[in-house]
């Protein structure tokens, strides 16, 4: 890969997991809860939301396993959230977890219409341009469905746990102790297939290319 492209796609990454942070914190702070705002989080610093292993080990390994080939994607810090500071107790906390894939899909539909509704003669005009947009269209098509997945640290956990009975409380305490290390081998071992082949088809249908 072309090392500009290479490193144009780590900062698209960087900045839409940042917005993805974002989304959680404002989301919990206009229900009521401000604990990410008192932390610093409220903000579109990327260093204040940076992971060590999700934005910045993660992606690298990805780009030298994959040869700079393969879809790259990761995970900020979790903004910290309070549920019990929501005024809506009832669905406060799926409305948080949700904020954050649904920021990333907002992001891919903006720019995936652009692409589908802007004249070719406009691109033709400015080099580079579809290329920018398709980069952002996908990274964060894989972002709100790579989120999804049912297993900590992402945000489908939070969606599932909020779903199962409380008789599930082994299998709860089973994925937030071990979930990091089953979403590694999911990744590595090439789990992720059936999800990249979604990431085409959403791209196909936002964007017609």
């Amino acid at each position: 890969m072309d090392p500009i492209i290479t490193v144009f796609s780590l900062i698209v990454l960087l900045f839409s997991v940042v917005i993805h942070e974002l989304a959680h914190g404002s989301v919990a702070y206009s229900l009521g809860d401000p604990t990410a705002k008192y932390q610093g989080r409220l903000t579109l610093n990327p260093i204040k939301h940076l992971d060590p292993f999700g934005s910045v080990i993660l992606p690298l390994l990805l780009l030298i396993v994959t040869g700079g080939q393969g879809p790259i994607f990761g995970w900020a810090k979790p903004v910290p959230v309070n549920p019990h500071n929501f005024r809506d107790q009832k669905w406060g906390s799926l409305k948080v977890a949700l904020a954050g894939p649904l920021s990333n899909l907002s992001l891919a539909l903006l720019f995936g219409l652009l692409i589908r509704f802007i004249p070719l003669s406009f691109f033709n005009l400015m080099p580079g341009t579809l290329l920018i947009f398709s980069f952002i269209v996908q990274i964060n098509i894989i972002l709100a469905l790579f989120n999804l997945l049912p297993i900590p640290p992402l945000d489908g956990h939070w969606i599932l746990f909020y779903f199962l009975p409380e008789s599930f409380y082994n299998m709860k305490a089973f994925l937030q102790q071990y979930g990091v290390f089953i979403l590694i081998l999911i990744i590595f071992f090439g789990g992720l297939g059936g999800l990249y082949s979604l990431v085409e088809s959403v791209f196909g249908l936002i964007t017609g290319l």
